[in-house]
């Protein structure tokens, strides 16, 4: 995928990956990019340091991310959506209510962008998703549940989005990072990922622009990932009791 000249949205643009993939599309030629938060002060200012567009939303209201597919379309066709807004519910045992968020956020929030994009793409010869998951949806994530669960459903509804479109020159890609310096981390107890190295947002952001202009479907800023992955899949059991074994690591430091 060329950058150059596209018309890219992101959502949870307003700190974090989301903001450093604003400046890095800017830094490659975006030409226009639409800053979706929900937080609209967050969204503003990052929209003011791009040179961009500012869009309060709740991705996990369907009526609210139509409407940014809509008033972003006005102005042009969308090349790239970038659905990276995500929350982590660092919780083994979770309520009702932080389940549904999650999963509104995680999972449907990529449905919703897909459901609204996917025609216009088709019609007009193609386009591009990227969609911020986490290495925890391919692994797992130890103390939370909620978050393992859905960035797992999340990686499951973009291969079928990638499967299913990509005769009509539709692409999807997921950045699937361990640690990254962003509020989100530093809110949760310290983990696994610790031990491979906590990237900086820009960091990530680079690596998500070389994958989507390689058009990977996994983006990797940690390559270690892809070796753990791999010993998952060689031997399922024997990753989980070692995973098992790590849990009461971190229980006994906490």
């Amino acid at each position: 995928m060329n950058l150059t000249g596209q018309a890219v949205v992101v959502t949870g643009g307003g700190s974090g990956i989301g903001a450093a993939l604003c400046r890095a599309f800017r830094a490659v030629g975006a030409a226009r990019i639409v800053v979706a938060d929900i937080d609209a002060q967050a969204a503003q200012a990052v929209a003011a340091e791009v040179g961009g567009t500012a869009f309060a939303c709740d991705v996990s209201d369907e009526r609210q991310l139509v409407a940014l597919v809509d008033a972003a379309e006005h102005a042009g066709p969308i090349g790239l959506f970038c659905s990276n807004a995500g929350i982590a519910v660092m919780d083994a045992v979770a309520d009702n209510a932080a389940w549904a968020r999650s999963w509104g956020v995680n999972v449907m929030a990529h449905v919703y962008a897909a459901r609204a994009l996917v025609p216009r793409m088709a019609a007009r010869g193609g386009g591009t998703f990227l969609h911020t998951v986490s290495a925890a949806g391919l692994l797992s994530q130890i103390g939370s549940a909620p978050y393992s669960t859905t960035k797992h459903a999340a990686i499951g509804f973009a291969e079928n989005l990638a499967i299913m479109h990509r005769h009509q020159g539709i692409r999807v890609c997921v950045l699937c990072p361990q640690g990254v310096d962003t509020p989100m981390l530093r809110a949760m107890p310290d983990g696994p990922q610790a031990r491979d190295g906590v990237l900086s947002a820009d960091d990530v952001a680079a690596c998500a622009v070389v994958g989507l202009e390689q058009e990977q479907f996994l983006i990797l800023p940690h390559p270690q990932v892809l070796d753990y992955l791999r010993r998952k899949a060689a031997d399922y059991d024997r990753w989980l009791a070692g995973m098992s074994r790590l849990r009461l690591v971190l229980a006994s430091q906490g």
